[in-house]
């Protein structure tokens, strides 16, 4: 027999952890979008918001609000840096040369937080209600239910900003024709910085949830693997896919380590992987490109 309130529990809390991945996703597809880069860094960027939310409320003592706007802003501006001194003399140059920049980034930043943080375990301040919530008769973690509130309002709001702000048009212009754009008389290098800095503050918000829920320390990365697992399944390019793409995911490994054991997680998220390319290769939502020879 299946025990359906635990079913919905365990449901409920996928989502939860589906929509961190989304919001993580939505950071790595918008980089992707407007600038071609596949940044296998994200996950890093996520950890390095997460540490500079830790040294402004922990270490400086900040009121937990201002703290958090403190590692928005700094991961923003380290985002543009990102882009201005290891991304844009990059351009014009091989996909695999980028992508190894952000392999190698991904290394530096670990090595940055391990000499300015060290190598253990740390704990963010508390800032969540710890209550516990009810919806119906499913109980569920108050950070996973918080947490997914954040992660839906703040992607919400992303979206917005996109559709209507002047901005948002630029880059959806980039995104979609980058030469038109040139001719349109939008400067393509400002909205690359300018995407980057989005990016990495969103991945700061996702980073500074997730260390919240577990714990900070520099293998926080890892979660960047889960978050290129989601975007390919859901479609590089899209941003539909990244919200698709992390809820189903979160969904396979809630289901998996409840009913399997948590040494199954990776695989069955691995096999979603190549189920999805096997079926549509570019992703549930990606664009379909076709070469002619």
């Amino acid at each position: 027999m299946i025990d359906w309130l635990l079913f919905l529990e365990v449901s409920l809390a996928g989502i939860g952890g589906g929509g961190l991945y989304a919001l993580a996703g939505l950071a790595f597809v918008l980089i992707y979008k407007a600038t071609r880069v596949v940044n296998l860094a994200i996950g890093e960027m996520l950890m390095i918001g997460a540490y500079f939310f830790f040294a402004a409320a922990s270490e400086l003592g900040w009121p937990v609000g201002l703290a958090i706007v403190a590692a928005v802003v700094a991961s923003g501006f380290s985002g543009g840096l990102i882009e201005r001194l290891l991304i844009r003399p990059m351009l014009g140059e091989s996909p695999i040369s980028v992508f190894m920049i952000t392999v190698g980034l991904s290394s530096i930043l670990v090595g940055l937080v391990e000499l300015v943080w060290g190598a253990d375990q740390l704990r963010l301040p508390e800032f969540m209600p710890t209550n516990p919530v009810l919806i119906g008769e499913a109980m569920v973690a108050p950070k996973i239910f918080y947490g997914f509130l954040v992660a839906a309002v703040l992607i919400a709001s992303v979206l917005i900003l996109f559709r209507y702000w002047r901005g948002g048009v630029a880059l959806r212009a980039t995104a979609s024709d980058r030469a038109a754009a040139y001719a349109m008389g939008i400067d393509v290098p400002r909205v690359f910085s300018l995407t980057w800095v989005l990016a990495a503050a969103v991945a700061a918000v996702a980073g500074i949830v997730v260390g919240s829920i577990s714990s900070l320390s520099p293998t926080m990365g890892i979660f960047g693997l889960s978050v290129l697992v989601v975007v390919i399944v859901g479609g590089l390019d899209s941003v539909l896919g990244a919200l698709v793409g992390g809820l189903l995911v979160g969904l396979v490994e809630a289901w998996t380590g409840t009913y399997l054991g948590g040494e199954y997680k990776m695989l069955a998220t691995f096999t979603l992987l190549v189920l999805v390319l096997m079926i549509r290769p570019y992703g549930l939502f990606g664009t379909h490109e076709i070469e002619r020879l």
